[in-house]
């Protein structure tokens, strides 16, 4: 296959190095069966026109064009059989497999797994294995995506949300007190970017050198980067997500931050009860002082639209693709609140600091610092002690808002997981999973289960408080 070698980026010589040997796991559930022959066939068209999909990694040499030989990428397991207890857990099973092999490096790094096996969500599924080194998970979404089309209209590709972006002018007013007013708001807003930025980059160092969290049940141990992982995943209704939004003045984000936090909280307070022998789901077993962060990756390049992907892989476009991170650390208040509501408005207040800050950048240059200062078996060791020193991850990515058809078969959800906590929405559902090790987390099931309520109990409150209208009461 003719192409153009293209350089590793820093990040991708990160992911390959010893300790970052890592993966993102896409679940695909569909309403029907999966015909492997159409797949195969639309993958041929679309997917491995993309360079990362039909290239090979050459240490010190960078992504080589090669040949892709679909009977190797695309894999259908024989699972034909009708008296299977629980589907759902032989799912699980399956997947969390497939993280203790790794992928054939002489190859391009991905592969594609169809299971016609009917589970409580879905009639099929399709699971695809990247490593990261491909690209981050928006970028590897969207690229997904763009294979996709509008199951009302096959020639259409998804729609994703725009962004809020409030529209309206605010009026010019004459007034010399309104000029010194949004004088005075300006200076303020910046020194908040200087303080903040401050704040999250000392922390970041700390981190490193340090600032760890604390050594709560979930919290993993050394080697535990190395264990099997076990991929779980629940749906939630993405429209009572949105009302909560709504009614709180805040965003989806925000949300999902605080019914996190109110999940961990509960099942915490669970762990450490039931460590004391006391099982009264009543008390407060939580110790005080619990500091517990989630790291966010951000990949700093502009993600390219589903339409520019589309074009890349059907015109052969060229388009700048690959991992240029920086970092969020964002810290979860765990505690059992008497309002639920609580846990939004501080995930809210918390999350508003980070988008005033500049930390992502500092993280990134200091990263690129090490890189090109030590090398990468440092940069690949400071990367890992960020990420040792802290509990989980978070991402939160939007999806389409219709129903979309992957090659012809129209779909039910859709999960991304990784070694963390990733919420993926798809038309009016929203779709938590986690990735963890069952050694720390042996019911992951459970915290599903707590953060599913938690969500529940915030609803409630809005209605209890009368915070609802009328007209979207339960």
């Amino acid at each position: 296959m003719e192409g153009v070698k293209m350089e590793l980026s820093p990040a991708t010589r990160i992911f390959h190095s010893q300790k970052y040997n890592s993966y993102i796991i896409a679940i695909i559930g569909f309403k029907t069966k999966v015909d492997p022959i159409i797949i195969k066939t639309g993958l041929t068209q679309t997917l491995i026109k993309h360079p990362r999909f039909s290239s090979k990694l050459v240490k010190d040499e960078g992504w080589i064009p090669c040949s892709v030989n679909l009977e190797e990428h695309v894999i259908v397991p024989n699972i034909d059989d009708p008296t299977m207890d629980d589907p759902d857990k032989f799912m699980e099973d399956y997947i969390s497999h497939m993280t203790t092999t790794p992928l054939n490096i002489c190859r391009p790094l991905w592969e594609l797994h169809i299971l016609n096996l009917k589970t409580s969500q879905s009639e099929a599924s399709v699971v695809f294995r990247i490593h990261h080194s491909v690209g981050d998970g928006v970028s590897l979404m969207s690229l997904l995506l763009a294979c996709t089309r509008q199951t009302s209209d096959p020639e259409k590709l998804p729609t994703l949300p725009g962004q809020n972006i409030n529209s309206s002018k605010r009026k010019s007013s004459s007034s010399p007190w309104s000029w010194i007013w949004g004088l005075l708001l300006r200076v303020w807003l910046a020194m908040s970017l200087v303080w903040n930025t401050f704040v999250d980059f000392v922390t970041y160092v700390a981190t490193i050198l340090f600032l760890k969290d604390t050594n709560t049940p979930i919290k993993g141990q050394k080697g535990s980067e190395f264990a099997v992982t076990r991929f779980v995943h629940r749906t939630l209704s993405l429209d009572d997500i949105k009302l909560i939004k709504d009614a709180m003045n805040a965003t989806v984000n925000d949300v999902l931050v605080g019914v996190t936090q109110a999940g961990f909280s509960r099942y915490l307070n669970r762990r450490y009860g039931a460590t004391h022998g006391k099982h009264d789901i009543n008390g407060n077993y939580l110790p005080k002082g619990i500091r517990l962060r989630a790291r966010i990756a951000v990949n700093l390049r502009p993600v390219k639209g589903i339409q520019d992907l589309a074009d890349l892989m059907s015109k052969g476009t060229k388009s700048k693709w690959g991992n240029l991170y920086g970092f969020i650390l964002l810290p979860f208040k765990i505690a059992l609140r008497d309002d639920p509501l609580d846990y939004v408005r501080v995930a809210k207040s918390t999350v508003d600091k980070k988008k005033n800050s500049g930390g992502i950048f500092c993280t990134y240059l200091l990263n690129k610092i090490i890189l090109k200062t030590f090398g990468i078996k440092a940069a690949a060791k400071v990367s890992h002690r960020a990420a040792f020193n802290i509990t989980t991850g978070f991402s939160n990515m939007i999806g389409p808002l219709e129903e979309i058809s992957f090659y012809g078969h129209p779909l039910s959800y859709i999960a991304v997981a990784a070694l963390s906590i990733q919420f993926q929405s798809y038309v009016n559902k929203m779709t938590m999973a986690l990735g963890v090790d069952p050694n720390v987390i042996p019911d992951p099931q459970q915290l599903l289960d707590d953060m599913e309520e938690s969500l529940k109990l915030i609803k409630e409150a809005l209605l209890n408080q009368g915070l609802l209208p009328p007209l979207q009461h339960p």
